[in-house]
């Protein structure tokens, strides 16, 4: 009886942990997935009492779309952008900050994270004032090396608009991933740096055979992070910046959703691109799993 008792209370235990996380995961990704899809069927403003079924008519009106085709390019021009422009200059900081012995890390760790605790709508506010065409930082500095003021407007290039979205949301995530990275390295014994320095191993091939090996699972999860918040979060700042525009060559999926959606009232269409953020957002992982596919490289 004792036994059959202390199985049970470690049994109830656990339930009390799990059955509040699943109901949570339940009520708040499992069901608006289910009801994201269940939606898509549908020909519906999101405001009237009637749906219309029409199966799989928004599927096959949003691939016909070609703006939905620029939204994913754009969606995963910033996947690229974003994945190249963090982790190079993360891991760079990380390494600097922890190899390198300045007196000063611990101030310029808290100056490089201030980014990742300002709101992603401040973020998009001021650089827009940066590249303001009249008032802004970028055409100010610009102007000292000319003759005449500088007055390019930075973000109303039709073909070029996108690639100015990429300093803002680089900048914004340097922070965070430089920490995880930081940890990841401050974990690696120093033993190992100092037997590579009586060998004389130089300091990048010491990155790259010490500190590569030893803390690719967090620069493997950093990476798919960011596949993961771009395609789903670049909503925001690319609404704050330019909404957008101009002419669509701004769109990436969630401000197109939130377009069609919320401002042009055909939610059924919008759920059907949220259904294909998801969709894509599941290959994306799958196939990054598998590239970055790396042996587990243990600390003895």
């Amino acid at each position: 009886m004792e036994a059959g008792s202390a199985k049970w209370q470690r049994n109830l235990f656990i339930a009390t942990f799990i059955i509040p996380t699943f109901v949570f995961f339940g009520v708040f990704t499992i069901y608006p997935v289910v009801k994201g899809l269940y939606y898509s069927m549908f020909d519906w403003s999101g405001m009237s009492q009637t749906k219309d079924f029409i199966g799989l008519g928004n599927f096959r009106d949003m691939f016909k779309d070609p703006i939905v085709w620029r939204a994913i390019g754009n969606d995963y021009f910033l996947v690229v952008g974003k994945i190249v422009g963090i982790m190079v200059l993360a891991t760079f900081f990380a390494v600097a900050l922890t190899r390198f012995k300045f007196k000063m890390a611990g101030f310029f760790r808290s100056i490089f994270f201030i980014p990742n605790v300002i709101s992603v709508v401040v973020i998009g506010v001021l650089w827009n004032f940066i590249y303001n065409p009249q008032i802004g930082f970028l055409n100010a500095f610009l102007s000292l090396f000319t003759d005449e003021k500088v007055t390019i407007t930075w973000l109303g290039f039709t073909n070029h608009t996108i690639w100015m979205l990429l300093p803002p949301a680089v900048w914004a995530g340097i922070g965070f991933y430089m920490i995880l990275l930081i940890a990841a390295i401050q974990n690696i014994p120093a033993s190992y740096y100092e037997a590579a320095d009586l060998e004389g191993a130089s300091q990048w091939k010491q990155f790259k055979d010490i500190t590569v090996p030893l803390i690719w699972e967090q620069m493997k999860v950093s990476v798919i992070n960011i596949m993961m918040t771009t395609l789903n979060g670049s909503f925001v700042i690319v609404w704050i910046m330019t909404e957008g525009g101009p002419d669509n060559s701004t769109q990436v999926m969630g401000s197109y959703l939130y377009q069609m959606a919320f401002r042009q009232y055909h939610f059924g269409f919008g759920a059907a691109i949220g259904v294909l953020i998801l969709v894509l957002s599941l290959i994306t992982t799958v196939v990054l799993q598998r590239l970055l596919r790396h042996e587990t490289v243990e600390l003895s």
